[in-house]
């Protein structure tokens, strides 16, 4: 005797989607605006507009959902595309000024889930693993930018580990977040000084 397949809706899958995505946005919102330890799974389910079983049954945990941030991030951070193109310039200054469009870009567009999960690092019971998953990708990426200015002319005058260090230094989270949030610089200024500085200091 044959037994039925369970009929699985489109429509119902799309809506549970839509309302994952909704979940997540909200919570990193949240996470944040007042930090990840200040924040109940039934403050997320209020700003969701759902309940809280619906969010358990949903993505989880408070936990489960800042995991699945993370993954949201390095997912949505487009640094292979992004480095494939800084890879393939000839000249020190236009890398360079590729790297400040780029993570200026990226860490504008990824500005809330930066936040929500640096709020969550003093509190998080697994805070350094949870900040190197977020951010390896990322500065492997910079340590490859500072591989390819070395074989450029002229190349930096201080070693590559070290070019790899000011590259992050500067273009890494912490230097966008330290003149935009810290300081009240634009976007645009911070570009154009991290930029000249980076340009300045290696060519």
């Amino acid at each position: 005797m044959s037994s039925k397949r369970a009929y699985v809706s489109p429509l119902r899958e799309q809506a549970a989607a839509q309302t994952r995505a909704l979940i997540l946005q909200r919570a990193a919102e949240l996470f944040a605006d007042r930090g990840y330890g200040l924040v109940t799974v039934a403050d997320i389910a209020a700003a969701a507009g759902v309940a809280s079983k619906t969010v358990f049954a949903s993505v989880g945990s408070k936990g489960d959902i800042l995991d699945r941030i993370v993954g949201q991030g390095v997912a949505a951070s487009g640094y292979e595309q992004a480095m494939r193109q800084v890879l393939a310039l000839r000249t020190p200054e236009a890398v360079l000024e590729a790297l400040a469009r780029g993570t200026r870009a990226g860490n504008e567009k990824q500005f809330t889930v930066h936040e929500a999960i640096r709020k969550a690092l003093p509190v998080h019971e697994d805070g350094e693993v949870l900040w190197e998953r977020a951010t390896a990708a990322y500065r492997d990426a910079l340590r490859a930018a500072a591989r390819h200015l070395h074989t450029l002319t002229p190349p930096p005058p201080c070693p590559v580990e070290e070019t790899a260090d000011l590259l992050w230094f500067w273009f890494g989270p912490t230097g966008w977040r330290t003149m935009v949030v810290e300081n009240g610089w634009s976007w645009d200024r911070t570009e154009d000084f991290l930029r000249h500085t980076a340009v300045t200091t290696l060519c």
